[in-house]
């Protein structure tokens, strides 16, 4: 395994870790949904991790997730 996939196995095991943690842990508060945008921006970043090995693709799908995340946390807090 070279290191660039090393990384990439690095960072889901921590983002996996950080999910179970997160989901223990908002148990006992108010349950809030994943909003499809939500979802389909993770889904961009997950993607982008995949296919990291071409820049262009992993960068371009990276870049599709976060805007789509920014996107979703702003119209959020516009609707509260």
């Amino acid at each position: 395994m070279i290191s660039s996939q090393a990384y990439i196995a690095a960072t889901i095991v921590i983002l996996a870790v950080i999910a179970t943690v997160f989901f223990f842990v908002t148990k006992k508060r108010q349950q809030s949904r994943l909003t499809p945008l939500a979802g389909l921006a993770f889904g961009f970043i997950l993607a982008g991790l995949f296919f990291g090995d071409d820049r262009m693709i992993g960068y371009g799908l990276l870049g599709i997730g976060v805007i789509l995340a920014v996107i979703d946390i702003v119209r959020r807090l516009k609707s509260k």
